[in-house]
């Protein structure tokens, strides 16, 4: 990955919800370390059991988090976008973790070394305390995403897939096939054919050819159970949503 350090009017570090959140202090403390990388399009933030060597905190684009098993099958089990940051394992002491982090949806990210961010860690304060609040609303959408994907429908599934991943874009339109959303969500592709077609009948989305454009989210929020709601509630009472002073 290409990086270079932040260019002002361009791509700010700020446009992350996290560092967003940081006081004028430990921003300016943090910002000569900051460099600022693409996320393309299928590349692998980190492997499965690799060691984490750099945080990312994303202005930009979605990354999932999928484990995947011996067979070749994965399964998501978050996404993560400006909200939050990829390379928690870092600073919580366990240096890698057994899943993989993949670009969904293209972007950009400010990159730390690890070992830096660490000893930041250490010294408590804001960035610390922040990082940790971030790593308990991932925690809540892990585990709703395990309930919803065992008690709900692949229709309020997918909706609350697509929910989430407009949460963490800048428009309404997302590049993604029914095969990959369907290995997102451990499903059948004719599942979710199924349930991209009563939604599409209903005029909720437009989907053709990889691209799907949500038309009446007030709709969608209607139709998706109750996981998503919990999974943006607990984000949001977690984590600011304005720069700090």
């Amino acid at each position: 990955m290409g990086g270079r350090r932040a260019v002002p009017g361009l791509h700010t570090p700020r446009q992350n919800r996290l560092i967003a959140a940081l006081p004028v202090e430990d921003y300016e403390r943090l910002l000569p370390d900051l460099e600022l990388v693409s996320l393309p399009l299928g590349l692998s933030v980190h492997r499965a059991g690799d060691r984490e060597q750099y945080l990312y905190f994303l202005t930009e684009g979605i990354v999932s988090r999928f484990y995947m098993t011996e067979n070749g099958a994965s399964a998501e089990s978050a996404l993560t976008g400006r909200e939050g940051v990829i390379g928690i394992a870092a600073f919580l002491g366990g240096e890698s973790t057994p899943s993989r982090a993949v670009v969904l949806s293209a972007g950009y990210a400010y990159r730390v070394g690890a070992d830096l961010l660490k000893s930041e860690f250490k010294h408590g304060g804001a960035l610390s305390h922040l990082l940790l609040r971030y790593t308990q609303a991932l925690i809540t959408q892990i585990a709703q995403t395990v309930a919803c994907n065992r008690h709900h429908t692949v229709e309020q599934q997918l909706c609350r897939w697509l929910l989430l991943s407009l949460d963490r874009l800048s428009s309404n339109e997302l590049a993604m096939t029914q095969e990959l959303i369907a290995n997102m969500l451990v499903v059948r592709r004719e599942g979710v054919t199924e349930a991209a077609g009563h939604l599409q009948t209903a005029g909720l989305i437009h989907y053709h050819r990889g691209h799907i454009t949500v038309l009446d989210r007030p709709k969608l929020e209607k139709r998706v159970c109750e996981c998503y709601a919990v999974v943006k509630k607990e984000t949001d009472r977690l984590l600011p949503d304005r720069i700090a002073a």
